[in-house]
């Protein structure tokens, strides 16, 4: 089953392997993909779906230097080229839409000031232009600003589309800006934003319905990752994580979206699986960081129901033909993480296809 189409959105995907959305940091100071990148994707398109890496849709919104941008014509012009490149392979991209919030600094922002729900900061240190620095206390967004952010993911989603993808995907995940909403720890706030759980998914919630009114919904999918503790996010009282992801699944699921995308640990996890089961539509699950999907894992995911597609990175990584290798059994490339970060072509596009 894992080699039969599937339907997601409008698209026909040919296989249920998405490639999962990974920071690779190759597009410069200016945010600009450039003919590295378009090889890279390139390379990977017989993949059911690529979902890009996370890319910030304004200044404040970057977490990483060399990360891609989607609000400069320049930007768009080279991911024109990027998803030209995967069509013209026969593939299918979605552009994920990540806005940093508190992961980040004002050295990688070009100084614009670091944001989130509350002026809460991430203990420990941000990797920046200029060597390690502490990650700085954000400015807690008003009421007012949160619009202004609500436009800007909306004018990047918007890019996306005038550049060619197929979509987009919101990232609620990961400890970034919308997850920062989702969490009792990042989000103190005091207003209508932040408390209870329905205060803390409105945000997320309000987004969401703003990308799918300008895109419609079957262009727009989203990725979230409850109890991943990561960046500073502390989701860990399991009654208040169900109560807000609940609430914030309920809330969307009735405007039909392409897919929900959960990165947890444990896929087939009863939280995981009533968060499907609500939102009754196209469901994707990842494994996440510490569990590397095994050919065998994605298989039994989705031949067991408990997902329509499986989400792998790793192993898209290191073999730009993955769904060739695990459809025919064949080995695989291993991965070097020495190179997951980094400039240049090597461990981005000089992993081999298989040669018989």
């Amino acid at each position: 089953m894992l080699f039969s189409p599937l339907t997601l959105g409008e698209l026909e995907l040919p296989n249920r392997l998405v490639m999962a959305p990974l920071t690779r940091v190759r597009s410069g100071d200016e945010g600009i993909p450039g003919p590295l990148v378009v090889e890279h994707y390139r390379q990977r398109a017989s993949l059911g779906l690529i979902v890009s890496e996370g890319i910030y849709p304004s200044p404040a919104g970057r977490s990483y230097p060399g990360q891609p941008g989607l609000f400069t014509e320049e930007q768009i012009a080279g991911w024109k080229k990027v998803t030209e490149a995967v069509h013209a392979e026969g593939g299918r991209i979605f552009a994920q839409i990540m806005h940093g919030g508190r992961v980040s600094h004002q050295d990688i922002t070009g100084g614009h000031q670091i944001v989130a729900p509350s002026a809460v900061a991430i203990e420990g240190e941000v990797r920046t232009p200029v060597g390690k620095q502490q990650y700085p206390v954000p400015h807690a967004l008003t009421t007012d600003e949160l619009l202004v952010v609500i436009q800007e993911i909306v004018r990047a989603s918007r890019n996306a589309i005038e550049a060619g993808f197929d979509g987009v995907e919101l990232h609620s995940a990961n400890g970034y800006l919308l997850h920062e909403f989702l969490a009792p720890n990042s989000n103190v706030r005091t207003d209508s934003y932040g408390g209870s759980p329905e205060n803390r998914a409105r945000f997320v919630i309000e987004t969401v319905n703003a990308v799918v009114g300008a895109l419609g919904a079957s262009r727009v999918g989203i990725r979230i990752s409850p109890e991943h503790n990561v960046q500073g996010i502390a989701e860990t009282d399991a009654a208040d994580v169900r109560a807000t992801y609940e609430v914030l699944v309920d809330s969307i699921a009735p405007l039909n979206l392409a897919y929900l995308s959960i990165l947890h640990h444990e896929p087939t996890d009863e939280l995981v699986q009533d968060l499907r089961s609500r939102f009754n539509g196209t469901f994707l699950v990842n494994t996440g960081f510490g569990v590397v999907t095994t050919r065998d894992a994605a298989f039994a995911l989705v031949a067991d129901g408990y997902a329509d597609a499986v989400v792998v990175g790793r192993a898209a990584i290191a073999n730009p033909d993955l769904a060739r290798r695990w459809k025919e059994s064949l080995p695989l490339n291993e991965p070097d993480p020495s190179t997951f970060y980094g400039e240049g072509a090597k461990g981005y596009t000089d992993y081999p296809a298989y040669q018989s």
